[in-house]
């Protein structure tokens, strides 16, 4: 019985712990593959001593209703699967975005906008086991479209007050997370497969961190893809990235190597999905929030610049209007952009923690998440400024002297 609670029933029951009645619930969209739903909430404070705590999250209806409180509840109830990769990928996402909103969020400074969660069935386990719906992963959050009215289109460029507030909202928060990151790698999640291996082995080990790796497009969870990729003789991709660089691992493998995070200084949070349809922003696009963080997890903020450029940056931003090159190197307005991300990122370091991040040494770490993500489109398909990137990865990929440092890296 408890498996066919509508989204309804939950509303209500997450309200209650909250002092707040459920006015409506609305099914916004459904989760992947069939994996749950988001929808939109209304609810009025029962007690009156309530009203001002949620004075934030309220909006005059403008009839006999008043202002209603607006929230958005995530519920996530999988499909009866296997426990195959993509599945299990799926599953430790929804742990790790609760964790995120748990646990994360709350140390994140007033300049980084973010969703704030007040009732979830990972904080309030024992609420959930009381009213039976502890077998649902259930998120409560605030509707973040009262303060950021736009919603981004799927696979849409942003304006250009979009892709600057963007790219500074993402100096911000990997920024400010070095001054909180776990020092114990071992709290992370591993790739899907090993992760679930761990849990066999230890059950309590699992929900207590994000991804040791964040994305979900790194090379360790794509060796399938990979494999076709290197056995795909038609494919120019083939030859570029699976062609030995130093006598043993390809240029793929050697790029995935580098990225890999180990606890070195210039690791920070990423969000791990960077796209136009995972953020809104204000009516004039000077200010954007950012969701959806099931991705999120330890890694190189290039490797978030690297998916926003190529899936939601105007070409013109990249570009001039001219034709673009088989081979194309980074010109001004590439630099241009990056530049406006790696300036706030440092005023955003924790001096007495972390070193300047060397701008020469940025770059070089710009082009590998470039070759990393050019890799998973060539083995998995291309989309968004498909041209621009790959022109720009064929450069990288002949260019002696990126050639040289990747293969110096350890």
């Amino acid at each position: 019985m408890a498996a066919q609670i509508e989204p309804s029933q939950v509303a209500a029951i997450l309200l209650s712990w909250l002092d707040l009645e459920l006015i409506s619930c609305t099914t916004l969209q459904g989760l992947w593959a069939g994996y749950g739903h988001i929808c939109a909430v209304s609810a009025r404070p029962t007690a009156q001593g309530a009203i001002t705590r949620w004075q934030r999250f309220s909006k005059d209806q403008g009839n006999d209703q008043g202002r209603l409180i607006h929230l958005v509840l995530k519920i996530v109830r999988p499909p009866s699967t296997a426990g195959d990769e993509g599945h299990l990928r799926k599953m430790f996402s929804y742990e790790v975005e609760q964790y995120f909103y748990d646990e994360v969020a709350p140390r994140l400074t007033d300049t980084i906008a973010v969703a704030q969660c007040f009732a979830s069935t990972r904080s309030m386990k024992k609420k959930a086991i009381e009213h039976g719906i502890d077998h649902l992963m259930v998120t409560l959050m605030n509707d973040l479209r009262l303060e950021f009215p736009l919603a981004g289109e799927k696979r849409a460029v942003l304006s250009s007050n979009q892709v600057y507030a963007a790219l500074a909202w993402l100096a911000k928060f990997h920024g400010s997370s070095w001054s909180y990151l776990p020092e114990n790698l071992d709290e992370f999640l591993l790739p899907p497969l090993e992760e679930a291996s761990r849990r066999r082995n230890d059950p309590a080990s699992g929900g207590k961190a994000l991804w040791l790796n964040g994305g979900y497009t790194y090379l360790a969870t794509r060796r399938q893809e990979y494999r076709s990729l290197e056995q795909d003789k038609f494919s120019e991709w083939s030859d570029i990235f699976c062609t030995s660089i130093d006598g043993s691992l390809s240029v793929a493998e050697k790029a995935a190597d580098f990225l890999k995070p180990r606890g070195r200084p210039f690791e920070t949070y990423i969000h791990g999905d960077v796209k136009s349809e995972n953020l809104y922003s204000t009516e004039a696009g000077d200010d954007v929030v950012f969701f959806d963080f099931q991705y999120a997890g330890l890694g190189l903020g290039v490797c978030d610049l690297a998916k926003l450029f190529t899936c939601s940056v105007p070409m013109s931003m990249l570009i001039n209007d001219d034709p673009i090159p088989d081979d194309l190197d980074m010109n001004e307005r590439e630099k241009k952009l990056l530049k406006h991300y790696w300036t706030i990122l440092m005023e955003n370091r924790p001096h007495e923690k972390i070193p300047i991040y060397d701008w020469d040494e940025f770059l070089r770490h710009w082009e590998t998440a470039l070759v990393d993500w050019c890799r998973f489109q060539a083995s998995w398909g291309f989309w968004g400024n498909t041209e621009w990137l790959e022109s720009r990865v064929r450069f990288i990929t002949k260019d002696d002297g990126w050639r040289d440092w990747l293969q110096r890296q350890s």
